[in-house]
């Protein structure tokens, strides 16, 4: 699966829109499976990836297309039926279920490009220390066939995007407060982004159990940073 980031590298004078074509143009993707959030929920995109790419897309619906999320919408709205697939977790203080409903009824009716199936997803989450629930509910499209993503398999390739949102912008969201950052000319945006993924890439590659406590750990510590990264010629091995 090859999800395209929400926050794609900044080009100045472009939009995530315009540059996610050629970002995949560099790599192959023929026969894998493009994840993206709404807002490259386009009808070229769609086929830039399945016709030009020979690949597939799993996009979310939202209200940048009414129409298409209300039909998405008003069908499994009217269908009284149990979940295709539940799955249930726990972890973070919090227990998780979510159920898929999918569907091939309205690929000859939705006005999307090399549409197969449509789903939707119900996630409600329950805090363990304060019992509060809350749930969310999302609408999508694939041009999977049926035969090749059952209801299974698109939850699992839809929370891999989730995933790798939770892993990666919740850091540079929170950590990073990288919304609120003041550098906006040139090349520095970009520049700083890839300083923050790359710090980012350093600290999970050992393996740590939590990004933002190893971060703390390091901040304002020249020294500490270079035992870290074992580049002084007296690091301490079990430090860190």
């Amino acid at each position: 699966m090859i999800p395209i980031d929400k926050k794609a590298e900044k080009f100045k004078q472009t939009n995530e829109i315009k540059i996610a074509a050629p970002l995949l143009d560099a790599i192959s993707i023929e026969g894998k499976n493009i994840t993206a959030d709404a807002l490259l929920t386009q009808k070229r995109f769609a086929t830039y990836l399945v016709k030009k790419r020979k690949a597939h897309y799993f996009f979310n619906v939202k209200l940048n297309h009414p129409t298409l999320k209300e039909d998405i919408e008003f069908y499994f709205d009217n269908i009284h039926r149990i979940a295709d697939f539940t799955d249930r977790c726990e972890g973070h203080g919090r227990s998780e279920i979510r159920r898929i409903w999918t569907t091939p009824d309205l690929k000859e009716y939705l006005d999307f490009p090399n549409v197969e199936q449509a789903f939707k997803i119900e996630r409600k989450f329950i805090n363990k220390k304060t019992g509060k629930v809350s749930e969310e509910t999302i609408y999508g499209i694939t041009s999977r066939p049926e035969d090749e993503a059952d209801a299974e398999k698109i939850l699992r390739i839809i929370r891999g995007h989730w995933s790798i949102e939770n892993s990666c912008h919740y850091i540079l969201d929170w950590n990073y407060d990288e919304d609120r950052c003041r550098i906006k000319t040139g090349n520095g945006p970009e520049n700083m982004t890839c300083l923050r993924r790359l710090a980012i890439s350093i600290i999970k590659s050992k393996n740590v159990s939590s990004v933002a406590q190893k971060m703390r750990q390091l901040s304002f510590n020249t020294r500490a940073v270079l035992d870290y990264l074992k580049i002084t010629k007296n690091t301490c091995p079990n430090r860190f």
